[in-house]
């Protein structure tokens, strides 16, 4: 069920860092579920979180599966310059594919609105397609980027979904074992 107002309003589907740092205005958000594509570490990151040099990995929405997230509804007057500002921070090398997708509002309300999504293109050069455990681990130490450490990006996302109630298995074992690696650093 979509109300009046949601079918004119700009929604934006949050899967990786849009949900804990959207950046944008909204005047609503919640939980919500996707259908027919999973959230991957399938992006190799040349700049937000790794460089050309020494890419990082981020996450993209893979074909396939369902996706746990958060929609956010965009402050009414705001949706032109979200676009842009999303566009700019998403899109630097044209990795994902901008698109609308049918999401399910996760708030007891039984809604489903549109929302603006970012979905992997599996055919671009920063494609990484589905990485074992181990090179994920190896990509994800090494990388830094002007965002900052690639074990910050992951960390925080896992954090998030915890907060969340929502467990993304392959994710929760990747920072599993880079907590642990953090806590024999610092001797704990």
């Amino acid at each position: 069920m979509t109300t009046e107002a949601d079918k004119n309003a700009l929604w934006v589907f949050g899967y990786g860092s849009l949900m804990w740092r959207p950046g944008f205005p909204f005047d609503a958000h919640s939980p919500a579920r996707l259908e027919g594509a999973h959230r991957a570490l399938c992006i190799y990151s040349v700049l937000h979180r790794g460089t050309p040099s020494e890419p990082g990995l981020v996450l993209g929405l893979d074909e396939g599966g369902r996706c746990e997230g958060v929609a956010f509804r965009v402050e009414p007057g705001a949706e032109n310059d979200t676009i842009a500002y999303l566009r700019q921070r998403e899109q630097v090398t044209d990795v994902y594919v901008e698109t609308y997708r049918e999401i399910a509002l996760a708030n007891g309300s039984g809604q489903t609105v549109r929302a603006l999504t970012f979905v992997a293109d599996p055919t671009h050069a920063q494609y990484a397609g589905a990485l074992d455990l181990e090179a994920q681990l190896r990509i994800v130490r090494a990388g830094r980027g002007q965002a900052g450490p690639n074990i910050d990006y992951v960390l925080n996302t896992v954090e998030h979904l915890e907060s969340l109630g929502t467990h993304d298995p392959l994710l929760f074992a990747l920072a599993e074992r880079l907590r642990k690696e953090i806590d024999e650093e610092l001797g704990g």
